[in-house]
């Protein structure tokens, strides 16, 4: 269920589901530039998003899990600006864009939950755009795992213990560090017992000691390319 609908309003979305389109690791959903149609909602496995530079390098702009919507990037411009990339297999619900909007305007409610979804989106990037303007390192890969915990609650999963799906590298690039760092900090919230590391697997060990670190004041100034040392 997408995040942000109830029931009844999924069942008025079900019939508009145009194909389920199952992925395997690797598997582009959308690419950057590509027209925009319509909507993907995530029934299992999970994705990232990735922006395409001038320069030829690519930015991670989101991760995205089972119930999270797809492709709202290419509302405004009729285009993608980013294409998805599954981290692993992966299946998806395509609904026309077209439908949702015809449903919108003969459904007030379910046009105001679609708009609340649309908006948290909205919200996302622009607390990632905050994070990333004024955050110190350690603040930054706090946020995440504290953020990922919170989105695996609202889902029904365990918010302690997860499997990070996107690599060291990935997630630096998210959250424009640089690997070296976020391997580093990984170390030592392992080493200071604010979490448990073994792999891709992490198990948050002291929920309020990385609030705390989130809540920290001084802000280290960003090295080139906005990526802190």
């Amino acid at each position: 269920m997408p995040n942000g609908l109830d029931a009844a309003e999924m069942r008025l979305l079900d019939p508009l589901v145009a194909r389920r389109i199952r992925m395997r690791k690797g598997d582009i959903l959308f690419r950057a530039g590509e027209k925009f149609t319509a909507l993907y909602a995530i029934r299992s496995g999970s994705c990232k998003t990735v922006l395409p530079g001038e320069d030829g390098h690519c930015q991670v702009a989101g991760y995205h899990m089972a119930g999270d919507v797809l492709g709202t990037d290419g509302i405004a411009a009729d285009s993608h600006d980013c294409e998805a990339v599954a981290l692993e297999d992966m299946e998806v619900c395509a609904i026309p864009f077209d439908r949702i909007e015809t449903l919108a305007r003969q459904n007030a409610h379910f046009q105001h939950s679609l708009t609340r979804l649309l908006s948290k989106d909205i919200a996302r990037e622009r607390h990632s755009m905050l994070m990333l303007g004024t955050m110190q390192a350690d603040q930054r890969l706090a946020t995440f795992l504290l953020d990922l915990a919170q989105r695996y609650h609202e889902r029904g999963y365990s918010s302690v213990e997860f499997v990070l799906r996107m690599t060291r590298e990935e997630i630096g690039s998210h959250l424009g560090l640089k690997l070296e760092t976020v391997s580093r900090l990984f170390s030592r919230f392992h080493e200071e017992g604010l979490i448990q590391v073994h792999g891709r697997v992490v198990k948050v060990l002291d929920r309020i000691a990385l609030r705390k670190v989130v809540g920290h004041e001084r802000v280290e100034s960003p090295g080139p390319g906005g990526a802190i040392k």
